[in-house]
């Protein structure tokens, strides 16, 4: 032995049989590796090199599908299904029927370990209460033990275990249009259209999802009479156009309100009960986001151009939004993008233009042959629109520069700028909506912006 070491620097060691056991025990992979051939030479004098795997995967496949063949033959009624997942095996018990619980019942129970947080508890609550569909999880530190009675294959206790959970969804056969519909007494004051996704029955109640464009409902109704139902209503408005994101605000503030409702099918009425209203500043934010919705939808009816909400929108756009769309309505607005104009004089000479260069206040209205709005990347053409305003006055050295330059004939091409007296700014209208030159301006009526003048 130390002759391996003559010349070489090393030390070397001496294993017995126990040391490299224990070693070959601790990397039974790497022992396989080895040993492998020598099973499978043996494993063909028994025929049973199938079992080794040596085909690949289509090997792995034809001992899954024979080891499933075996589990479907413990029971008439019952089967497992069967999957690895790392160094954990899942195994998802599974009817052969649909009488199966009835011909051959299997019992779970369930043993809990506290006390358990308060998501878990609304979890297993909404879950086994009312039927609805969500996966439960509860960890091994919130399971004491899961007792199983049925076949004997399949009785039996156990501990450190994860529990999963859902119930199933079920949707009964027919009609799944149904109406969400808004009552005061008997009168309908709203209804909204949807579709059942979901009837779900649990030891306390039922539960009721509706699908809507965009958005979810859910329904827990208690069998106890006089017990409140319980609403959940989640929506996006994303990629919705106008109309569609309208009726989702509208819904949401008709839920906030409070008040009676019914969830009704052609068949009758699956669901209801009284709403609570609800208070804060949640209301002031859908007030704020349905008007700017509105505003929206007015303008692209008014354009016949229709595209989703836009996912941002700066204050300078909502602004020159809202001014869009009380000119589409036909109101006189102030617009706060137009303190002065520029214009060109054309060398005519006349005493009002001379008076309006001298310094003098004056009336002035022009108009353009389009105006138009910018909003997400589009172009939204609202059509003419005169811009005016009852008092403006010429700033100095423009109208200086302008009479000397008609006086000598040389009025044509010069440029002028005139701004409202006293920091206001101009006003605007839609061509088709003037009715009076003295039509008074409304506010824009956005909260957290200043009035213009």
């Amino acid at each position: 032995m130390a002759s391996l070491a003559a010349g070489q620097g090393v030390r070397v060691r001496v294993w017995d049989r126990a040391k490299l056991d224990g070693l070959m025990a601790t990397h039974a992979d790497l022992e396989a590796s080895f040993t492998r051939n020598q099973l499978y030479d043996a494993a063909k004098v028994f025929g049973q090199e199938q079992a080794m795997l040596m085909g690949g995967l289509p090997d792995v496949h034809a001992r899954v599908a024979g080891l499933g063949r075996q589990v479907d033959g413990l029971d008439d009624h019952w089967t497992v299904d069967f999957a690895r997942q790392g160094e954990t095996v899942v195994q998802t018990l599974r009817g052969k029927h649909p009488r199966a619980q009835e011909l051959s019942p299997v019992e779970f129970t369930l043993t809990g370990k506290g006390p358990w947080g308060p998501e878990l508890t609304a979890a297993v609550r909404r879950s086994l209460g009312f039927g609805v569909p969500e996966e439960v999880v509860l960890p091994r530190e919130a399971v004491q033990s899961l007792t199983v009675d049925g076949p004997e294959w399949l009785s039996g206790e156990h501990r450190d275990i994860e529990v999963r959970w859902r119930p199933v969804a079920a949707v009964p056969p027919g009609e799944r249009d149904v109406d969400v519909v808004f009552l005061d007494g008997e009168q309908v004051t709203a209804s909204y259209p949807g579709t059942l996704g979901h009837l779900g029955s649990g030891s306390i109640g039922h539960s009721v999802h509706v699908e809507l464009p965009g958005g979810k409902l859910e329904l827990l109704v208690p069998r106890e009479a006089g017990a409140p139902a319980s609403m959940r209503f989640t929506f996006s408005l994303e990629r919705l156009e106008p109309a569609a994101a309208l009726r989702l605000l509208r819904m949401r503030q008709r839920i906030m309100n409070g008040g009676a409702f019914e969830v009704r099918t052609s068949a009758g009425t699956v669901g209801g009960g009284e709403l609570p209203a609800e208070s804060g500043a949640a209301h002031q934010e859908v007030v704020e986001l349905r008007r700017y919705v509105e505003d929206l939808e007015v303008v692209q009816r008014h354009c016949e151009q229709h595209f989703p909400l836009p996912a941002e929108l700066s204050p300078t756009d909502r602004i020159a939004l809202r001014v869009a769309r009380l000119l589409v309505d036909g109101q006189c607005v102030i617009s706060p993008f137009l303190p002065r104009l520029s214009f060109t004089l054309t060398g005519e000479d006349f005493p009002g233009l001379r008076a309006l260069l001298s310094g003098k206040q004056q009336s002035m209205w022009c108009s353009t042959e389009e105006f138009a709005v910018t909003l997400a990347g589009r172009h939204l053409p609202l059509g003419p629109v005169l811009v005016f305003h009852p008092r403006v006055a010429t700033e100095q050295k423009d109208g200086q520069r302008a009479l000397a330059a008609i006086d000598a004939g040389h009025g044509d091409g010069c440029k002028v700028t005139v701004r409202p007296v006293d920091g206001e700014r101009f006003r605007m209208l839609l061509q088709n909506a003037a009715t009076s030159a003295e039509q008074a301006p409304v506010p824009l009526g956005l909260p957290g912006f200043p009035e213009p003048r």
